[in-house]
């Protein structure tokens, strides 16, 4: 079986990248699969540098082909605010039951409700270029949280396309239409049509 390192510890996140890539049959293996709790700095500017920096990271230490990612969510009202700092916004253990209700109240009264998920995923392979591979999800700030699938944001993010909050939403419709899942299948397709994956 083919392997990939995720470049991450956030449980949340292997999930979601296990439920992506491993019925493609790939192991999925992360840091804490690993038991590297190395903090790697994220200075990036940007979603795309941020990925990029945490995915040579990986590949360079490891020597397999690694994959991280970048995300966060993007509200318009506020500048486009938490942006990339989404993970550390109002402290980086604040929960997010804590961070959901900040967001609602600082949007009370605020008719421009737009906001959307951002993510970059970057592909670093031993000896080869960095790929980057982004993806968007448009929707806005729900009036109130609701839903329990999903994480961090989801409880708050309407999706129109399905009437609903992320967090209601199931993992297949998340999937099809979400930032990650749309940077995840460029990822897959530029991975298997140059050939990485028979190199492992």
């Amino acid at each position: 079986m083919k392997k990939i390192l995720i470049v991450t510890s956030n449980a949340n996140k292997v999930r979601e990248f296990k439920e992506m890539l491993e019925p493609l049959g790939y192991e999925v293996v992360s840091l804490r699969d690993l038991h590297d709790d190395e903090d790697v700095p994220e200075n990036g500017q940007t979603f795309a540098e941020n990925a990029a920096i945490k995915a040579e990271h990986g590949a360079k230490k490891y020597h397999v082909p690694a994959v991280a990612d970048d995300s966060g969510l993007c509200i318009d009202a506020f500048g486009g605010e938490p942006g990339i700092h989404s993970a550390r916004y109002l402290g980086h253990d604040t929960p997010y039951t804590y961070k959901n209700q900040v967001i609602l109240e600082r949007l009370k009264g605020e008719t421009n409700r737009g906001a959307e998920f951002h993510c970059a995923i970057a592909f670093a392979c031993p000896g080869k270029p960095t790929e980057v591979f982004e993806g968007v999800m448009r929707g806005s700030i729900a009036e109130e949280s609701r839903g329990e699938n999903g994480f961090g944001y989801d409880p708050i993010f309407y999706i129109p396309e399905y009437g609903k909050n992320s967090a209601e939403c199931t993992p297949d419709e998340k999937n099809a239409v979400s930032h990650r899942g749309k940077a995840v299948r460029m990822f897959l397709e530029y991975f298997k049509k140059n050939h990485y994956a028979e190199e492992q």
